[in-house]
């Protein structure tokens, strides 16, 4: 027993600094953490697999509260239960925190600098790569075809055009999922 205890702490210790190094180093939200959440707790870390992070995904956009947040709490949950999941949602929530606080201090100062519009500039061009190089490993892995396809251009259609409620887009998406493979399933039993 006395040798799980330093074992646990450093494995609640390394969700910590993990979700830290997440928090500190990515702009943008939570999109724009998904690749960095992806390298560290499948790749680095192996907490979790690919298919688990499309999961935490579909998870994270479909609850309450910010994409990066609900990752965290769900990798700390699966790794090290409840007291996983305070450390990893602390360690990725603290970076954010601190930084909005000196920012909060300083900006009014130094907003009307040039050279630091040019960097916010070049900081959103940033993130969108990273936001796209986030789509495209998520489409490597998800099911290819004329109705997922469709799905996807119809969830599409309906949030970012038609400016639908996500959470009912993501209702539909289900809704659709759950038609098509009772279909499927229909179709083989005949």
């Amino acid at each position: 027993m006395a040798q799980e205890n330093p074992r646990q702490r450093r494995e609640l210790w390394r969700l910590f600094t993990t979700f830290f190094k997440i928090g500190a180093f990515t702009f943008g939200g939570g999109y724009a953490m998904i690749p960095l959440i992806q390298r560290e707790t499948v790749e680095t870390r192996k907490w979790i697999t690919d298919e688990d992070v499309l999961e935490i995904i579909a998870i994270a956009e479909s609850t309450p509260g910010p994409i990066a947040i609900n990752s965290a709490t769900f990798v700390g949950s699966r790794v090290a239960g409840v007291p996983g999941a305070l450390c990893a949602t602390l360690g990725v929530i603290l970076p954010s925190f601190v930084i909005i606080l000196i920012v909060a201090r300083v900006l009014d100062a130094f907003q009307h600098l040039r050279a630091l519009r040019y960097a916010f500039f070049g900081i959103r061009a940033g993130v969108l790569a990273l936001i796209l190089k986030a789509f495209w490993n998520m489409y490597k892995k998800c099911p290819k075809g004329v109705v997922p396809y469709s799905i996807a251009a119809g969830a599409f259609l309906l949030a970012a055009i038609l400016k639908v409620n996500v959470l009912l887009v993501i209702l539909c998406c289900a809704a659709a999922g759950l038609i098509t493979s009772a279909l499927r399933a229909r179709r083989e039993e005949k």
